[in-house]
């Protein structure tokens, strides 16, 4: 893998409102098995609390915490203006972004009750439409750029930019995986430098693609499988390496994990770490997630996190 020292992040995915509410009941008590064919329930919450998330806006406030100065390619609706208040406040970039008028920013309505079921709806809004952020003016040699899970136009068109003009990419379907058919996976992943997900998304690509896993090895020059507590899985044309988690102090929410170990991954990789190296990273990223509760919660320097890593892995 070439070195991506210095280089700029682009990130290609999604801007949402994650609104959670808390329903002090269950759900069971109020939901009748014979009568949900006609389903009318009203459920009084304590409450609503509104975070900052979404897959591009997750990743690059981590980045932001990390001392980078991330990209967003992505679209926002119009009820920006507290979430670009947020960016600002950390130095994040705007120039990518596409405001849609007559949209509301995507959004997650998320409703949990006592026994910690989940009810949520998801409203696209402003991701339906494409950011239109012209990747292709970019050199090809100061950009590496993450497709994550956002607008599915833009997830395949960035990738066509990226292979037109050699610029490396990490492909990252997550929960966009249900809109993919097989042909456009294969044509998506190929030419990519990394393919990143967790180990139930690649058995899922692995069904609808009808290739194993080293037919995708064969795609892409990197998998790296995220295994939750256990680590991450980096596999190569030769080689398997396992790379263990970091310890948390407490876990309090695993949501946001994801995209911050994207975070960790992306900072390793500009500034001029190994790929086992820049995991490392990103295994040590998640943890300050995964102590709070929401995707943009957590804080941090990037002092402590060099701390982190030390006691985790060594000196970096």
């Amino acid at each position: 893998m070439h070195s991506l020292s210095g280089r700029t992040i682009y990130i290609s995915g999604s801007m949402a409102y994650d609104r959670i509410m808390d329903f002090p009941g269950k759900f069971s008590d109020y939901i009748l098995p014979d009568k949900i064919h006609i389903l009318n329930v009203c459920f009084n919450v304590n409450g609503l609390t509104e975070k900052f998330g979404g897959t591009a806006g997750n990743v690059a406030y981590t980045l932001s915490l990390l001392k980078e100065m991330p990209v967003i390619m992505a679209t926002i609706g119009k009820d920006y203006d507290s979430y670009f208040d947020w960016l600002k406040k950390h130095d994040i970039s705007l120039e990518g972004i596409r405001t849609i008028d007559d949209e509301f920013t995507a959004g997650a309505y998320i409703t949990t009750d006592k026994s910690d079921n989940q009810i949520t709806g998801f409203n696209p809004g402003a991701m339906k439409y494409q950011a239109e952020y012209r990747l292709d003016e970019e050199n090809p040699g100061t950009a590496v750029v993450l497709i994550a899970p956002g607008n599915i136009k833009d997830m395949m068109s960035y990738a066509a930019v990226c292979r037109s003009k050699s610029i490396p990419y990490i492909c990252d379907p997550g929960q966009s995986l249900s809109l993919w058919d097989g042909n456009a996976l294969r044509e998506w992943i190929e030419g990519s430098m990394i393919f990143i997900s967790n180990d139930y998304e690649l058995e899922l690509v692995m069904t609808k693609t009808g290739i194993d896993k080293k037919g995708i090895l064969r795609m892409t020059q990197t998998i790296i499988t995220t295994l939750g507590e256990k680590g991450a899985l980096i596999s190569t044309h030769n080689s398997n390496e396992r790379i263990p988690s970091a310890a948390v102090s407490q876990v309090l929410d695993p949501t946001g994990a994801g995209d911050a170990f994207r975070a960790g991954l992306l900072k390793g990789m500009v500034t001029g770490q190994d790929i086992e190296t820049a995991t490392r990273m990103g295994a040590v990223a998640a943890t300050f997630a995964i102590e709070n509760y929401g995707t943009q919660e957590h804080t941090f320097t990037y002092e402590a996190f060099l701390e982190r890593y030390r006691i985790n892995f060594g000196e970096l």
